[in-house]
Order: structure tokens, then C-alpha cells, then sequence
């Protein structure tokens, strides 16, 4: 009996092509750093980019006919790679502007030039990576269908304020609202940082959808590639094993996601930054989104657009669920036990690397690594740390109004913690 390969997946990332993205988006480095991670399968993204595209084409070669793509300047590495991109559709509903995201998926190159020659109608492909495209949704689906069955296309960071399926700002309350008729190819749904399952659980309409989740990472570096990813258990890594075991929601194939905490995210909570304001939704709700300080209207956070949409208790599981896993990017529990400024430190990466060296890859140490085994190679404090994340008894400061959240791994952290009156700090390195 043929044993099933583990894949931790993240299925959307960007190229240097994108916008305030690193040079260093390159194939080598993604590949050397996906490797460091634990990653067996990325997202090229981009791929509706006519340069990144012909470096695709140059740096990559397919796989036994999988589907999918190795390094072709790295034989050896066991990373491979999904054509994938992101588009945003921007068009007016009701004298609304509507701008959603949205990931599509390809199993070769063929398809991806046949989808970029459909969409160049709608926009400047040359522009930028994640380009804007004048279509609606649907149009979008339809397109992207047609040139074969095998595509797949994928709500992104469907919470987020901005450019978002379900977006307080310019988004929609239903997902027929903004597919239409195109909802049929509708199979999964991307969390994004600013959500997590448990949220998505709560609205009775998406049971049917799989929830998938990535790191959509502007950079190479371990606390962002793979920061959010999904895990796979296959007994043959193909693309079309992957999208099959998505598209049936199928939990013996697809075990669960990787989460970091959405109390991080800079718009979990609704609040006002100017008045160090931060409020969950039933708090926002009483003072009728207004700050109780100034009066000035609240931003409106993730969490309370999710309540004004739901139709369950937020303790609520739905049967046959794909389940999910919170952890944090082990620089970021590196840094928070040293205390330093920043994830990029010399001082971060001298404990980093030796775990590494010793348990192969990032998400063997965060999932699988013993304590016993860790602290021969670092403090006893690191490795509690881990095992706390590990174990989710680590805490959060929920974000707001552009503010990230905070966090505290330690108990003594976290009794001092004020959480009506939360004084975060920027997290620019984890973001």
C-alpha cells in the first residue's frame, strides 16, 4: 500500500511584478525559501504578466505530465509549482464600485497563455501582476472557464475591507450577488488573513464551499511565504489530485488549513486609531458605530461584518468541516521571546537556522518537533514558545483601524494585558 504524501500547500503568492512586492520574487528564491519552509506546493502567481510569464516558461518544466512544475535551475528540489494568479474585476453595481479579487488556478502553461489572451481584452496585463481588469465577476468566470474545465477560480481574501467578495467597502452580501449565474464553478472560498473557519462558519450559505488558505505574500522571507497554507494528504501529487480533492471538499484528502490568528490583522476589530479606540462588534454596534470618544464614525473591522452576515452562534461547527490549525511564522514566536524590533535581526536568525538544520524545514518544528529534541539546540524558552503557539494558548490584542495585533505568548504577558484599552504596536515585519 502506497503511503500518502503530506503537501503543505500555499497556492497564492506574487511575483516582483506585482506592486510593493520584493525584486526577489523570483523562481530560485521562492524555491530556496518554499524548500526552508516546508512547502511542497506554491503558486507561481502572476502568470497574466506577459515578463513573468516568459519566466515561467524559462525557469520552470513540467512535471511526469502532473500538471504542475519543478525549478528547472533546481532538479533536486522537491517544491513544485501551480500556475496561479490574481485579478481584480472592477465594475458598477447600482452606482456602486464593486473591486474583487480573485484567484484562478491553470494545470499548464497553454491554458495560462489561452486565459491571458481573453483577459488582455478587459485591461493592461502589462501594468502590474495583479492587474485590474473592467468585467464583472461573472464575466470573469465565464472567460476563464471556457478555456477549460480543468480551471478554477477562487474568491481571495474574501473578509478583507477592500477588494473583496464580502468587503465592508465595495463588496457584496451573497455570493450569488456577485458570481450570478457563474456561482455553479464557485468551489472554494480563500480565508485570507483577516479570517479564519470558525468565522466562515457561522454563515449557513458557505457550507458548501471549501475554505482554502494562503499566504498571498509580496516576499520570499519565512514569516511571509506560507505564512497561511493548506495540507494535503495525496497519494499522487498532480494538479488535478489538488483541485479534485478542493472542488469535493474531501477531508481524506484535504485535512486542514493553516491559520495564523485573525485577531491580527489591522481590521479584525471596529475602531477609531486617532482615539486608541478598539471595539468588538456588539461594543461597535451599541454606540451605533461611532467613536465613543469623538463621535466620528468608526472603521468598521472584519469581525462585525461577519455578525451583521451571520446566521449562527460563533461557537457553531458544521458536520464533515475541513479542519484547521493556528500558528504563527517561527520568526515571529522567535522574536516575541527575545524581545527584538524586528523578525529580520541576526539575533532571530541564529536561533532560527539551527532549527532548522536539526528538524529539516519551519513546519516540522511548529507541528511535529519535541521539546526534549529543541531545547538541545535552543533556550528552553524558544522551544515553550513553540509549544505554546503549537498547543494555541498564545493571545492577541485584536487589531483596528490599520493597527495590527499584538501578540503575548506567556501568561505573565497575558494577565497584563488591558484588552478594553489595547496599545498595539505596528507589525510591518509579520505583514
Amino acid at each position: 500500500m502506497v503511503q500518502a504524501l503530506r503537501v503543505i500547500a500555499d497556492l497564492h503568492i506574487h511575483s516582483r511584478f506585482s506592486r510593493a512586492t520584493s525584486q526577489n520574487m523570483d523562481i530560485p528564491e521562492i524555491t530556496r525559501y518554499a524548500k526552508i519552509k516546508g512547502l511542497k506546493l506554491v503558486g507561481t502567481g502572476d502568470f497574466t504578466h506577459p515578463k513573468w510569464f516568459g519566466e515561467l516558461s524559462d525557469d520552470l518544466t513540467e512535471v511526469e505530465d502532473s500538471g504542475l512544475y519543478g525549478s528547472r535551475n533546481h532538479p533536486d528540489s522537491p517544491v513544485r509549482y501551480m500556475l496561479t494568479a490574481e485579478v481584480c474585476t472592477t465594475y458598477y453595481v447600482n452606482e456602486k464600485n464593486k473591486r474583487i479579487h480573485h484567484v484562478i488556478f491553470t494545470p499548464n502553461l497553454d491554458t495560462a497563455a489561452q486565459i491571458s489572451d481573453r483577459l488582455k481584452k478587459y485591461g493592461d496585463l502589462t501594468v502590474d501582476g495583479r492587474p485590474f481588469l473592467e468585467m464583472t465577476s461573472a464575466q470573469l468566470v465565464e472567460e476563464v472557464m471556457e478555456v477549460s474545465d480543468m480551471n478554477e477560480v477562487v474568491p481571495a481574501h474574501v473578509w478583507t475591507p477592500w477588494f473583496s467578495l464580502f468587503g465592508a467597502f465595495s463588496g457584496f452580501d451573497t455570493i450569488e450577488d456577485c458570481y450570478e449565474d457563474m456561482t455553479k464553478h464557485i468551489h472554494a472560498l480563500e480565508t485570507g488573513l483577516s479570517s479564519d473557519p470558525p468565522m466562515n462558519w457561522r454563515l449557513s450559505s458557505l457550507d458548501r464551499f471549501t475554505l482554502i488558505s494562503n499566504s498571498d505574500c509580496h516576499s520570499h522571507w519565512p514569516w511571509r511565504i506560507g505564512r497561511e497554507a493548506n495540507v494535503f494528504e495525496l497519494d499522487k501529487l498532480t494538479y488535478g489530485e489538488v483541485v479534485d480533492a478542493i472542488r469535493k471538499k474531501d477531508p481524506k484528502r484535504f485535512k486542514f488549513t493553516i491559520e495564523t490568528n485573525p485577531a491580527y490583522g489591522k481590521y479584525h476589530w471596529s475602531g477609531h486609531r486617532n482615539c486608541n479606540i478598539s471595539l468588538p462588534p456588539a461594543e461597535a454596534i451599541k454606540y451605533g458605530n461611532r467613536c465613543p470618544k469623538c463621535g466620528r464614525k468608526l472603521t468598521r473591522g472584519v469581525d462585525q461584518r461577519i455578525e451583521e452576515l451571520a446566521d449562527r452562534p460563533a461557537d457553531y461547527v458544521p458536520a464533515n468541516v475541513i479542519g484547521y490549525k493556528r500558528l504563527l511564522p517561527l520568526h515571529e514566536i522567535i522574536k516575541a521571546v527575545i524581545g527584538v524590533s524586528s523578525v529580520a535581526t541576526k539575533k532571530v536568525w541564529s536561533i532560527y537556522d539551527p532549527l532548522i538544520k536539526r528538524f529539516g524545514d519551519e513546519y516540522t518544528v511548529l507541528m511535529d518537533a519535541p521539546r526534549d529534541e529543541m531545547v538541545k539546540v535552543v533556550d528552553a524558552k524558544v522551544a515553550d514558545a513553540v509549544i505554546r503557539v503549537r498547543e494555541e494558548k498564545a493571545k492577541v490584542i485584536p487589531g483596528y483601524d490599520g493597527v495590527y495585533g499584538e501578540l503575548a505568548l506567556f501568561e505573565e504577558e497575558q494577565e497584563a494585558m488591558e484588552p478594553q484599552k489595547p496599545k498595539q504596536k505596528s507589525m510591518a515585519d509579520f505583514i
